[in-house]
């Protein structure tokens, strides 16, 4: 078994509130093996990001490795690094429980959609990572990415047994739907546990980013936990032995069929 922390937190705009939160979300999820916390953990969207934008090896990043090793508990969280151009990368950081960066995973897919334009602001990722962190091996995936389910099936041929999809999930018009459809989805057609974590809402901000619903959900579908729209951090079980006992029920995976009307 492995402890998973789901550590729904609201985000500020300033790097070192959210740091202060993600040290007290460790300390309620005591004991876990690891801790996912929700895409742009170091700030709020909006111009500010370019700004805010930090090296892997700056204060930000520094910190969560700290709290990681204090806490013996490996942590993947949300960060802006410094691009090309005067963008960003909308990047996902994974510190194993020594503060050791194990990966760190640029967005691939930009959400320039519901009347955002992300890429104003974010340049795109290329490359799919799975990280070994916490005794799985984990596909890392992002917010809108989560649409893509070319990119999930690439995670498990690379060996992905888990995925974490961080979020900072904006409301609009069936929005949470989407969100709790999709992460299901991805979780049922790749028989593979799924951590979902988004921003808890946050009463002071005028965007619309977070929704909350963070979920674990198991290689079956079912959704072990669900934490609903506000603050919460939520520790939960993988059972890798469930894993083999749905793939064997359920080998969907073994059925593909590539190349089916193809050349």
């Amino acid at each position: 078994m492995t402890r998973i922390a789901l550590c729904q937190i609201p985000v500020d705009h300033d790097p070192k509130t959210n740091l202060e939160t993600v040290r007290e979300a460790l300390a309620r999820a005591e004991g876990a093996d690891l801790a996912v916390f929700p895409e742009a953990t170091l700030t709020r969207f909006g111009r500010g990001v370019t700004e805010a934008a930090e090296p892997l090896d700056g204060p930000f990043v520094t910190g969560l490795a700290e709290a990681a090793r204090e806490h013996g508990t490996a942590v993947i969280a949300g960060v802006f690094e410094p691009a090309e151009g005067g963008r960003v990368f909308n990047t996902a950081v994974a510190l194993d429980r020594t503060g050791r960066l194990a990966g760190a995973y640029r967005k691939i897919h930009l959400f320039d959609s519901f009347g955002a334009r992300e890429s104003e602001l974010v340049a795109p990722g290329d490359t799919p990572v799975v990280v070994e962190l916490a005794g799985l091996r984990i596909g890392l995936i992002t917010c809108y990415d989560i649409r893509f389910p070319e990119l999930a099936r690439e995670l498990v041929d690379q060996g992905a047994d888990a995925f974490a999809v961080i979020a900072a999930w904006g409301s609009g018009p069936m929005k949470e739907d989407h969100w709790v459809t999709l992460v299901r989805a991805r979780a049922i057609e790749n028989t593979t546990w799924t951590i979902a974590v988004g921003q808890a809402p946050n009463p002071s901000a005028r965007d619309s980013f977070g929704v909350g619903r963070s979920m674990l959900i198991d290689p079956i579908g079912a959704v072990r936990h669900d934490l609903g729209p506000g603050p919460a951090v939520q520790v939960g079980e993988i059972d890798a032995g469930l894993t083999e006992i749905v793939r064997r029920t359920l080998p969907s995976l073994e059925h593909r069929r590539l190349g089916i009307g193809g050349s």
